[in-house]
């Protein structure tokens, strides 16, 4: 019998949901928490047959509020009612997921209880040209943003642990996003991550599926994107700020240190809450973000001097251009020493 309880977030589900969790029953998976994301009147049936089932718990909301908020409701319901549950195994409810391949992975989270299990799609055979290419760009640009090479980045299927599902009740993500902000969130609280490979199962026309490619990839790459906006406006500030500065004292080193001190103020708290999800202690991360501020104005000033003093290029553009080349190697230590959760 799993440890951890099933969860299927649905949205206007076709007639197969109920052999699917009829299915899941069959393999012990007891409580099963099915929640009804504002389907209407015209789903009722479906989700009364549901009820109906021993050892199935169906929540509603009133109105879509999207698959996030939904995992969120069922996650949280988990958490209170059933506090021996090790966790959740979320389930997709357009028939993508295969029983056994649920039962694989709740038996690798069994083992593994205290880490996020993916069930990672193989993408063999005929895969929609949307979730193919999807998924393609994803994982590329999340190896990138969370250091996690992942070959699925966005299935449904996976073993949540109970640690994990509180952390993310927070996250304020209500759409496809929310399972991204899963992956960054895991790899920034500590959390191993396992890809236990299953089918890959799509009806023709992917009827059940709800997924708009262009609102909701919006959603997802706004949330890879946050670190380089946040760097964007930090850059713009700091820019200004020493530009002012350097126009009216002419002294590079005077004005690099004013206008970082101020850009990092700024950039520290938001890259802490707003792309790591960091919460790390400050005593143990504000002195590795100092150590590598200091490190990277100096490194930034021998820069400028060498281009502009030595081989005459124009301080604002040589700054701009040093600065640039430096944001890569910034990013990956701030997101693998500065704001990575110490294992404890």
């Amino acid at each position: 019998m799993p440890r951890a309880a099933a969860l299927i977030p649905a949205y206007r589900p076709g007639e197969a949901l109920a052999g699917l969790v009829a299915a899941l029953l069959k393999r012990g998976f007891a409580p099963v928490v099915a929640v009804d994301d504002g389907s209407g009147s015209e789903y009722a049936a479906i989700f009364a047959q549901l009820s109906a089932m021993q050892g199935v718990r169906v929540l509603r909301h009133a109105v879509n509020l999207g698959k996030g908020a939904a995992l969120k409701t069922g996650m949280n319901f988990i958490l209170v009612e059933y506090p021996e549950a090790a966790g959740a195994i979320m389930v997709d409810a357009d028939g993508q997921h295969d029983p056994a391949d649920v039962a694989e992975v709740a038996r690798v989270f069994d083992e593994h209880p205290d880490s996020l299990v993916l069930g990672s799609r193989t993408f063999a055979g005929s895969v929609p040209l949307r979730s193919r290419l999807g998924n393609s760009i994803t994982q590329t640009v999340m190896r990138f943003i969370a250091g996690q090479r992942l070959s699925d980045t966005q299935t449904g299927l996976r073993a949540v642990p109970r640690r994990l599902m509180e952390r993310m009740l927070s996250v304020p993500a209500a759409g496809y996003e929310f399972e991204l902000e899963m992956l960054i969130a895991a790899k920034h609280l500590g959390f191993p991550v396992i890809e236990q490979p299953i089918r890959t199962i799509y009806e023709p026309g992917n009827p059940t599926s709800h997924f708009e490619p262009l609102r909701d990839s919006m959603r997802i790459y706004f949330v890879l994107l946050r670190f380089g906006m946040i760097s964007m406006l930090t850059a713009a500030l700091d820019n200004i700020l020493f530009y002012t500065f350097f126009h009216s004292s002419a002294n590079i080193a005077a004005s690099l240190f004013v206008a970082r001190v101020i850009a990092l103020g700024f950039n520290y708290g938001a890259v802490r809450k707003a792309v790591f999800l960091s919460r790390e202690q400050h005593r143990i991360a504000l002195p590795r973000y100092l150590l590598l501020a200091a490190a990277n104005v100096a490194l930034s000033y021998s820069l400028i001097i060498f281009f502009s003093s030595r081989l005459g290029f124009h301080v604002m553009p040589t700054k701009i251009a040093v600065e640039s080349v430096l944001f890569i190697a910034n990013f990956a230590i701030q997101r693998d020493f500065v704001f990575a959760t110490t294992k404890r």
